[in-house]
């Protein structure tokens, strides 16, 4: 009954990570078309979904380099690169998941992103949340990529992207991916902080620059966290006197 039970787990675990991971390569469309319309090539744009497969990280990447040119490569870098820190608390939470030695974990840590995290921590059984991990992992991956090729050949050929609107379809897209992050005072406030530090600034410094101080003010905002009442806290309670 028990190993029944386990693997109908499995199961439902596997179903799980192949649907997220069909919905969300197909999203990988959009960065290659967007890679390609902020000015890099097919063959550029497919190697940051190989080696860097974040998606954030990926949009703010380009969204700099939209802006910036080449010159703006190392704030981007610099920016995807605080959007990725995040991947890290993920990887010491899959950590007991996954198991194994060392290189069983650095097999693993390419693969840990939201997505992958997300299903095996919503399996109730061990077996069940290595599965979704390693199937939502690795389907995303293969699915990103390919997804990726696509949308770059398809920007590749319709040539200008600015005939498009593509010139700005980059920051659009990242806000796609940031607006359903936005619940709640205290990450309403962070966005608020971070976006009007980046607007202000953006006349004036190179580009690239004004994301990286947005994000120190968003760290701050976010550390102290202003906003938010600490979990469990309630206002004290009146008696009625009646």
């Amino acid at each position: 009954m028990g190993r029944t039970a386990d693997a109908d787990d499995v199961r439902r675990a596997t179903r799980q990570g192949l649907a997220v991971a069909l919905a969300t390569s197909a999203y990988g469309i959009s960065f290659g078309a967007l890679g390609v319309a902020s000015g890099l090539d097919v063959w550029q744009t497919c190697v940051l979904s190989l080696l860097m497969f974040t998606g954030g990280s990926q949009f703010a990447f380009v969204g700099v380099i939209a802006a910036g040119g080449l010159a703006a490569a190392p704030a981007a870098i610099a920016s995807s690169a605080l959007l990725g820190v995040r991947n890290v608390a993920y990887g010491m939470r899959m950590s007991p998941v996954v198991g194994g030695g060392f290189w069983r974990k650095a097999l693993a840590a390419p693969f840990t992103i939201d997505e992958s995290t997300a299903v095996a921590l919503a399996q109730t059984q061990p077996r069940a949340r290595m599965w979704g991990f390693w199937v939502t992992g690795i389907g995303i991956y293969l699915g990103w990529n390919l997804s990726t090729l696509l949308g770059a050949l398809l920007g590749d050929v319709l040539g200008d992207p600015r005939a498009y609107g593509l010139d700005a379809a980059a920051a659009a897209a990242f806000l796609a991916l940031l607006w359903p992050r936005l619940r709640g005072c205290q990450a309403i406030a962070v966005g608020v902080a971070a976006a009007v530090v980046a607007t202000v600034l953006t006349p004036a410094l190179m580009p690239g620059v004004p994301v990286l101080l947005a994000a120190v003010v968003a760290l701050v905002v976010g550390w102290f966290n202003w906003w938010d009442r600490p979990a469990g806290a309630r206002p004290p309670h009146r008696e009625s006197s009646e």
